[in-house]
């Protein structure tokens, strides 16, 4: 005999994850409406694999000091941005995923007043950001998306990605931000953040940034 049991049911502890295979697009998107949107854990699909992630505490606060970083040297190089966080992305039938947080940046105009993304309608972020990524399936899914830079934070270091043709390759500079060694300074001032307190790095980053 074969027992059923409802998706909200099964209860992860932070840091934990399962894997479940073999799941049809159509069984993935009931599994998000079961799921609900008030939850705390992240889905991760592709080509009939999902990954059910419940994050650590110390995995959220990471990426949402690197968004700050990353935004404010924006506003401080007068470029606009616009902040998806983690919505779900989505190529029907192949692929699905809620980034820990993205950026449109290069598109950001292109976006302005969605609320609905559509990657039909809309082109995908220019850049998704997430914590502590050991698996395999969120750079496949965020490759069939086609997100051309994606960083992922861990250890204290941080790993740039950028797509081609033959998949993402890891580099040392980002092209959104080609004047700027992020993969030194990000780890410095997230480390400074959480010692010194994300408002006083903020301060610091904003003078380092403006002195001559």
């Amino acid at each position: 005999m074969s027992v059923t049991i409802p998706i909200q049911a099964i209860e992860l502890t932070p840091g934990s994850q399962i894997m479940i295979s073999n799941l049809s697009w159509q069984d993935f998107e009931q599994i998000l409406t079961d799921l609900g949107e008030k939850r705390t854990t992240r889905v991760t699909y592709y080509r009939g694999t999902l990954e059910i992630m419940s994050p650590l505490a110390l995995h959220e606060r990471p990426h949402r000091i690197i968004a700050y970083i990353l935004t404010t040297i924006l506003d401080l190089q007068g470029r606009n941005w616009e902040d998806f966080g983690s919505t779900t992305l989505k190529r029907p039938e192949i692929a699905g995923i809620e980034p820990d947080t993205c950026f449109y940046i290069q598109n950001a105009d292109r976006v302005r007043g969605c609320t609905n993304l559509d990657l039909k309608k809309y082109p995908p972020p220019d850049l998704a950001i997430e914590s502590d990524v050991t698996s395999k399936t969120t750079l496949d899914a965020y490759e069939a998306m086609g997100v051309p830079e994606v960083w992922i934070y861990g250890n204290k270091q941080l790993k740039i990605y950028l797509l081609s043709n033959e998949g993402y390759a890891e580099t040392s500079i980002s092209p959104t931000f080609p004047g700027l060694s992020l993969i030194e300074l990000i780890p410095q001032m997230v480390q400074k953040a959480i010692d010194q307190g994300t408002s006083k790095m903020l301060r610091d980053l904003k003078t380092q940034f403006r002195q001559p």
